[in-house]
């Protein structure tokens, strides 16, 4: 699987906010689902989290928002994986939108590794940390 993943969408009607374009809110929901997309593509389901007993919850997101996305524009965002620690993993994405090229945003989020459980951090196991590439910033989209 390739390193850096794509995920596409079209802006719904329901996406749009009262000044006309892709509410905020909108974005970390299209991160969120890439990044689950990207798991699952390197085999790592919602299943095979919950077999686990583990999985991953948000610490931060930071987004910077640079173009106006609107209805029936058709994005890709682009996902990869920057680094892992020990209980941690750096994920970043560039959203651009299909039509023109447009950088709309750019973003990351601080994920951390959780036992279900006992809802404490837990060490990212080997075989998890393998599944992915990471992406270093002279190879970023």
């Amino acid at each position: 699987m390739p390193a850096v993943f794509e995920y596409h969408v079209t802006v719904s009607d329901e996406a749009i906010d009262g000044q006309g374009h892709v509410n905020n809110l909108e974005y970390v929901r299209w991160m969120q689902q890439a990044a689950v997309a990207h798991s699952s593509a390197q085999g790592w389901t919602a299943d095979r989290y919950r077999q686990m007993g583990a999985g991953w919850v948000v610490r931060s997101h930071k987004i910077e928002y640079l173009q106006a996305a609107f209805s029936g524009d058709r994005i890709v965002i682009y996902t990869w994986v920057s680094d892992m620690r020990k209980v941690r993993s750096l994920r970043k994405y560039k959203m651009i939108r299909l039509g023109d090229g447009a950088t709309l945003a750019t973003a990351e989020t601080d994920w951390a590794f959780f036992a279900f459980a006992h809802r404490v951090p837990r060490r990212i196991p080997s075989e998890l940390i393998a599944s992915f590439e990471l992406v270093t910033e002279d190879r970023e989209p």
